[in-house]
């Protein structure tokens, strides 16, 4: 018996059983770790939700004090009034 036929019966079971199985559970990990997000990248998005809350702070601000100033803004520019919304 040659070693080519002591290794044919492994080989074979490696291909179709284990090489197929490492190829999948490879792509599967590389897929997941592709989709989750970076810290550099988790980090930015924290700040731009920081900034867009602060945003919408002073556009409310700047919303009541010409609420104030100029009671009729919203109708003159196609706003809705501060009850409806």
């Amino acid at each position: 018996m040659n070693p080519f036929e002591m290794l044919f019966v492994p080989m074979v079971l490696f291909m179709v059983i284990v090489a197929p199985t490492w190829i999948v559970m490879h792509y599967r990990s590389t897929n997941r770790s592709r989709s989750q997000l970076s810290e550099s990248d988790r980090q930015s998005l924290e700040d731009m939700l920081v900034a867009v809350d602060q945003m919408a702070d002073r556009i409310e601000s700047l919303e009541s004090i010409l609420d104030a100033d100029h009671p009729n803004w919203r109708q003159q520019h196609g706003g809705q009034n501060p009850q409806e919304s």
